[in-house]
């Protein structure tokens, strides 16, 4: 449940998304909820028709879903196309964060002598701004956050609480990094001698461009020689891994737990769902999704949903497959045996 620090009308909701609003007008909006918990102040959205059900006894003011579902909302109604995306835009109006902004560095915060401040910029507290860092207009830097030395950050980016970007590392505008992420640490790069290892000295950077969010404990590492780079508009989940010198292409979207090997590269447009494994120096073309749970092991080069997870089952059932699974070869050697002797 959202709830705005002024009180907007149905007015200013139909307005923002450029639709027309049946009912009350001027009826005062103060939050966002689902279709089963909205109150009479509140809008309720309908994206999923697994929630159609919860649409005939909803108390919101009123429901933002798509045209086909007008009919039966009991409450005024907002119709558009994509109502998950005026959701979305919808949030924005509700979002109290921007305003808990204070422009001005805390007086704890650790500034280095030469670093260059745009305009209305937030550093709050024991955040630490490295030398030669670039800092563009209306940037904030989060409570405990480092940023390295030499590192350069778009304007409106956004870190959030200890966040740390390495040095030489660059972020572009209207990023967003949540907390405990960090951008630019050393790459997994070890030679080994036969008795042990010894580092290799990660000698590149990371980009991030226009637009990308990156979530909590996520990790991208810098490049080995050449850089990491994060295409635009890329979305980013929790707890990800991507390895050195990876390329993702704009517009991608990568869901929590994915882990990328190094030197691979992900198209635009592609979506790698909770927990997909890609080896490294793979080349993923665009328009690729790959659903949960897979492991990747070749270069994809055909657009298209690609699965290699397993569904769970009973431990049964499963334990009775994997027999019969480690049996396929023989009985692939046997079928082809008989096939030949009934051509034969």
């Amino acid at each position: 449940m959202t709830h705005a620090s002024h009180h907007l009308t149905l007015a200013d909701i139909a307005r923002q998304l450029d639709i027309a609003v049946s009912g009350n007008a001027q009826q005062p909006i103060r939050g966002l909820a689902t279709l089963k918990e909205a109150q009479p102040d509140q809008v309720a959205f309908l994206a999923n028709r697994a929630y159609l059900k919860d649409l005939a006894t909803t108390k919101a003011a009123a429901v933002l879903l798509h045209p086909e579902h007008g009919k039966h909302c009991p409450v005024p109604r907002l119709e558009i196309d994509n109502p998950y995306l005026g959701y979305a835009k919808l949030s924005q109006l509700f979002d109290p964060l921007p305003a808990r902004d204070v422009v001005g560095i805390h007086p704890t915060a650790v500034v280095a002598e030469d670093v260059k401040l745009g305009a209305d910029v937030c550093i709050q507290a024991h955040a630490v701004i490295e030398s030669g860092v670039v800092l563009g207009d209306r940037v904030a830097i989060g409570a405990g956050s480092v940023v390295g030395a030499d590192s350069i950050i778009g304007e409106a980016t956004r870190l959030h609480a200890n966040v740390t970007v390495c040095h030489g590392v660059v972020v572009g505008k209207r990023v967003i990094l949540q907390s405990g992420c960090v951008i630019g640490g050393d790459g997994f790069g070890f030679a080994h001698d036969g008795a042990g290892w010894h580092k290799i000295a990660q000698l590149g950077g990371v980009v991030l461009g226009d637009d990308v969010e990156v979530g909590s404990c996520s990790s991208i590492d810098r490049g080995a020689l050449g850089d990491t780079v994060i295409g635009d508009d890329v979305k980013i989940d929790s707890q990800v891994q991507i390895a050195h010198n990876v390329i993702i292409g704009d517009h991608s979207a990568l869901a929590g737990c994915v882990g990328i090997a190094g030197s691979t590269k992900v198209g635009k447009h592609c979506m790698l769902g909770g927990g997909v494994g890609l080896s490294g120096h793979l080349t993923i073309c665009d328009g690729v999704q790959v659903t949960g749970m897979s492991l990747v092991t070749n270069s994809i080069h055909e657009p298209g949903v690609y699965s290699s997870g397993t569904g769970a089952m009973a431990n049964t059932q499963w334990r009775k497959n994997a027999v019969r699974f480690k049996q396929l070869d023989d009985i692939a050697k046997r079928l082809a045996r008989l096939e030949k002797k009934q051509r034969d």
